[in-house]
């Protein structure tokens, strides 16, 4: 017998996992505009990351519900940028960061990734990298990213799907794990010489 998986609704349940704001329950977007990180995914991401989270400045690109830059200020992030084009997920991000309490270390931007990139002037020590899978964007945002957007040793945390590689210029692949169909890359600026 064959069963066939239907998703109805909102895709699951984000929570807080870790962290001041630990157990908060955060909305997302119903339907299939946004793909969150699963739990499974989260938590060995930020165990990859908690040597890099103490103050950090943090950039959220894609950040759908901003469950990401939320998780990283409940784990001791200094502040979050969030972005993202959709206006429903804007929403939904201002109203997550509400919940948690966060607005003050938090910017939430109605914005695409190539226009945030071309007029922001502020430099990040970790940014969070999850675009839509099946657009071929990793290697363009990985280039704009080095041109004046991260501080020295900047982490950039990259979800795409298992079948992803990408070019890496610039920076030392830390890390690189597979979690079913998600692959994780945990990438470090490259000094200059």
């Amino acid at each position: 017998m064959m069963y066939k998986l239907i998703l109805v609704g909102r895709l699951q349940s984000l929570r807080v996992i870790s962290g001041l704001a630990r157990g908060l329950k955060l909305s997302s977007i119903d339907g299939m505009e946004t793909r969150p990180t699963l739990d499974r995914v989260k938590e060995p991401l930020f165990s990859m990351l908690m040597p890099y989270l103490n103050d950090a400045n943090v950039l959220d690109l894609f950040a759908g519900s901003g469950a990401l830059g939320i998780e990283a200020i409940s784990r001791g992030a200094l502040k979050c940028t969030f972005t993202d084009k959709n206006p429903k997920c804007v929403k939904v991000i201002l109203d997550n960061v509400k919940k948690a309490r966060m607005e003050e270390k938090s910017i939430v931007k109605n914005i695409s990734f190539e226009s945030f990139l071309a007029t922001s002037k502020e430099k990040f020590d970790l940014v969070f990298l999850d675009p839509p899978y099946k657009m071929g964007l990793l290697d363009e945002i990985l280039s704009k990213l080095k041109e004046g957007h991260l501080n020295d040793d900047a982490i950039v945390a990259v979800e795409a799907d298992d079948g992803t590689n990408i070019l890496y210029d610039g920076y030392t692949l830390l890390k690189e794990r597979k979690y079913g169909r998600v692959k994780l890359f945990i990438l470090q600026l490259e000094k200059e010489a």
